[in-house]
């Protein structure tokens, strides 16, 4: 394999540009660059949850995530370019239904903390619902919309809530549920 980054700083992105995987530059604050960014930004978060994690199960479907959030990125860098289709999508659903048919049903919102691993996984959960809305955003403004790209990212979402649940009920932290102070 070729060596990609054999010189970090190149300066041509100093004037507010940046090149596409398909060539061509682009502004640095585009929807599209600024999606590639939030995915990336969630990439590291989910990073931060893996290391604080211990189950090795979940430790390999993170590692998939994070090498399916790099396609992704891939994927709106390259216009008219498709890595991932329909299939990752129904695997997330499988791994939701799965870690969440062994926890109790909600009866009130639960609050981001409880442990450190908890609330790593919360800001992850929080980072991908931001980066959702730059990509719906971002395919509102394009003809040939990156929708594969916006359902992962949203099933991603529930996936990482159900996470924080999950990570609560096994390594023996209580979930904070929300009390309004207008209704104790």
């Amino acid at each position: 394999m070729a060596k990609r980054l054999s010189k970090i700083y190149t300066r041509k992105g100093d004037s507010g540009k940046t090149a596409l995987g398909v060539g061509g530059n682009i502004d640095k604050d585009s929807l599209r660059i600024c999606s590639i960014g939030e995915i990336d930004e969630l990439n590291s978060a989910i990073g931060l949850v893996r290391a604080h994690n211990e189950e090795k199960d979940i430790d390999r479907l993170l590692s998939q995530i994070q090498h399916d959030l790099f396609d992704l990125g891939g994927e709106i860098s390259m216009p008219e370019y498709q890595m991932l289709n329909e299939e990752i999508i129904y695997q997330l659903e499988s791994y939701i239904d799965k870690l969440n048919s062994n926890l109790k049903p909600l009866d009130n919102f639960i609050l981001p903390a409880g442990s450190v691993l908890v609330c790593s996984c919360h800001m992850a959960r929080t980072i991908c619902r931001r980066a959702e809305r730059t990509i719906v955003l971002f395919n509102r403004n394009e003809q040939k919309p990156h929708l594969i790209a916006q359902k992962y990212i949203n099933r991603l979402s529930d996936l990482l809530f159900v996470l924080c649940r999950f990570f609560s009920n096994f390594y023996g932290c209580e979930e904070v549920y929300w009390e309004s102070r207008h209704v104790r």
